[in-house]
């Protein structure tokens, strides 16, 4: 990299960090976190346990975003001070070191971005998430394998944990459906821009005439919720199915465990865990995983009365198509709400969502924010 490049990399970062500052307001950032720890040394703080956690995690992040911000500033100066030295005089492993640099800062900024778009509410949380294959049989039903797997291979390069809460496999090959816990911090908030229908166009290796198939298959996203988060269900309003699991799920089913199936009368939604190792276990799984899902459900409905109320048009069916995977006649992925695309859709497949998140992200800010 020439040192012309690197000047202008630098200043690219410079305003980059500006931009962050004007957003952030430093001043109340510090005010709100200085405000948080006086309430934590009052008499009684720790009176109501769960009260004072929720304080605790939301100072932690106002720390988080705080430190991490003035940690770019240090490094933004660092580059700024061996540039001058360059200046003054030219020297190639200080080139070098400046070239490094960029590249740590430039992560560092993608990173600190990511959670400067991740602001709603549960952003931070672990994430729930289903596929369900639409009709097609064997055909749907390994794309929603093949979608499993890119999850998959996703949380795996983010050092997140995945927990299999249900597995109904398909008949010949693929999913029937599937449930799954994905852990790590923000999982939600990354996560929230695959809720929606997926769309695969491919040569089909099941059908021996080799002709062109199209697939689709849906993907719910909820956040897991903690106790501080009050739904209210009536043992009134369900109906409770116990059931062996088939063991047909492989490594994903704990087949000596007794499978719980709810379903909650009132909406219909029907919510299944098979892979605790106890009949008991299960029930609480499903039970949270109901919780989410008439959470979500309630939140969708809250945006529909605001849009009707501003006259928006809104859709938020599960059945809207978010994505195409198209890989004949040509390669090609593409979002259909930010309007990102790549040819590489072998290395989508393989967990390399992260530009899609990034656009969905900025796609969303831009339209809550219009300029």
């Amino acid at each position: 990299m020439e040192f012309g490049e690197i000047k202008s990399r630098i200043q690219e970062i410079e305003d980059k960090i500006n931009q962050f500052r004007r957003s952030l307001d430093l001043n109340s950032l510090e005010e709100s976190i200085a405000e948080n720890q006086a309430k934590m040394t009052q008499t009684g703080f720790w009176d109501d346990h769960d009260k004072a956690q929720i304080l605790i995690d939301e100072t932690n992040v106002l720390k988080d975003k705080y430190l991490n911000f003035k940690k770019l500033e240090s490094s933004a100066e660092d580059l700024e001070v061996s540039e001058q030295l360059y200046e003054a005089e030219p020297d190639d492993d200080l080139l070098t070191e400046m070239e490094q640099g960029i590249q740590v800062v430039d992560k560092e900024l993608r990173s600190y971005e990511l959670t400067m778009l991740l602001s709603e509410q549960y952003d931070g949380n672990n994430a729930i998430l289903e596929i369900h294959p639409g009709a097609g049989g064997t055909e749907s039903q390994d794309w929603g394998a093949m979608l499993l797997r890119m999850y998959e291979r996703w949380a795996d390069q983010h050092d997140f944990s995945v927990e299999f809460e249900d597995y109904q496999p398909g008949d010949e090959a693929g999913i029937k459906s599937v449930s799954i816990m994905i852990k790590g911090v923000n999982a939600y908030g990354l996560l929230r821009s695959e809720k929606g229908v997926h769309r695969l166009v491919r040569i089909s290796p099941f059908d021996s005439a080799g002709r062109r198939h199209t697939s689709f298959a849906s993907v719910e996203v909820m956040p897991e919720l903690d106790d501080s988060i009050d739904i209210e269900v009536n043992d009134e309003d369900l109906r409770v199915d116990v059931f062996r699991s088939s063991g047909a799920g492989g490594q994903h089913i704990n087949k000596t465990s007794s499978a719980v199936r709810l379903t909650h009368l009132p909406t219909g939604i029907v919510v299944s865990s098979q892979a605790q190792r106890s009949q008991l276990q299960n029930r609480q799984t499903a039970m949270s995983m109901l919780k989410a899902k008439l959470f979500q459900r309630e939140q969708e409905e809250q945006a529909k009365r605001n849009a009707e109320i501003k006259g928006e048009q809104l859709d938020i069916g599960w059945g809207s198509q978010i994505r195409s995977y198209v890989f004949h006649p040509y390669t090609m992925v593409k979002d259909h709400r930010s309007g990102y695309e790549t040819g590489n859709g072998q290395a989508v497949m393989d967990g390399d969502l992260d530009p899609f998140i990034y656009a969905y992200l900025q796609w969303k800010l831009q339209g809550e924010n219009p300029k």
